[in-house]
């Protein structure tokens, strides 16, 4: 993400079903180098729906107050070395490569 955007990331904020899972997340902020947030509410889309409508109606004031509102329930923090983080991103992409080459090489294919 540092390399697409130009832009240092200091954490990464997850969302949605996916990031009940621990393991995962403890995988990401291993490989990324930094801390992954876990939100209390995992359900972004619902939430977000609901503080648009808060915000035309007036419940809320303003971006600043919602934001407030947000609250994390557990951090990840890396536990990989730099130098181990960095081998099994190679390793990762190496076997993306691989897999990618698998159907050029093979004998079979889908008809």
């Amino acid at each position: 993400m540092r390399q697409d955007s130009g832009i240092a990331l200091n954490e990464l904020r997850v969302d949605g079903g996916a990031c009940a899972n621990n393991l995962l997340m403890q995988f990401q902020a291993d490989i990324l180098q930094v801390p992954v947030v876990r939100p209390k509410v995992i359900e972004a889309t619902a939430r977000g729906a609901v503080f648009l409508a808060g915000l035309a109606t007036g419940f809320w004031k303003n971006r600043e107050e919602i934001q407030r509102a947000w609250q994390a329930d557990r951090t990840f923090e890396p536990r990989l070395s730099v130098d181990e983080a960095a081998h099994r991103r190679r390793r990762w992409a190496e076997a993306l490569k691989r897999a990618g080459d698998w159907e050029e090489h093979s004998s079979f294919r889908y008809e």
